[in-house]
């Protein structure tokens, strides 16, 4: 995401939501940054599931020195095993996640060559056939890693916690409540920026 979207869609979130308003002066542009690093984001992912942001980088550090320092290969994860994950803090559920989405990789059954060509609803179904992988990793990977800006992550507790402070809500929205304050708050094209800016109003980076 470029600073010239980043500005557009500030502007634009500014003129149709006086809620957001006062956030996006606060906190200025959105600083998402795609990347192509999709194989290393979505084992990230995996990590990250249920984890501090601390303990998670705790075991990435400890998983990258298990392959000398740097950020395995599909092929190289597939050389070791649920216990020796185990060994590094996996659970003994991302231990197996990890090495499925390696095996898909090595497979074929993932390709990411091809996923910029893709709508959000291709790559969330490619993705989530991968164990261990949900729609909310999906949404992140799709925010975060490939730079969509029309994402509106629904299942997301800090999107939930969010939207019920800043929009005076008695109790955590549902999924469908979440999309009707998008909707009514004219969050597209830019849900995904919209998203951003909830998460920010609570001075929380998403759990990613």
């Amino acid at each position: 995401m470029s600073d010239a979207v980043a500005l557009t869609a500030a502007k634009y979130l500014s003129e149709h939501d006086a809620v957001l308003r006062p956030v996006i002066e606060r906190v200025g542009l959105c600083t998402i940054r795609p990347h192509k690093d999709y194989y290393q984001e979505l084992v990230d992912s995996i990590i990250s599931q249920q984890l501090s942001v601390k303990a998670a980088r705790s075991i990435e550090g400890r998983f990258r020195d298990l392959f000398g320092g740097v950020f395995p290969t599909p092929e190289q994860i597939l050389t070791t095993n649920v216990d020796t994950l185990r060994g590094l803090g996996f659970s003994r559920a991302k231990s197996s996640y990890v090495l499925d989405l390696a095996r898909h990789v090595v497979d074929g059954k993932v390709r990411f060559d091809h996923l910029d060509a893709f709508s959000n609803e291709d790559v969330i179904a490619e993705l989530t056939a991968v164990k261990g992988i949900g729609t909310w990793t999906a949404h992140m990977f799709l925010m975060f890693c490939m730079g969509r800006t029309d994402i509106l992550p629904v299942g997301d507790l800090g999107i939930r916690n969010g939207i019920r402070k800043l929009y005076g809500l008695t109790d955590s929205p549902t999924p469908d409540q979440i999309s009707e304050v998008a909707s009514k708050n004219n969050w597209h094209p830019y849900e995904s920026i919209a998203s951003w800016y909830v998460w920010q109003s609570l001075d929380n980076a998403p759990a990613v």
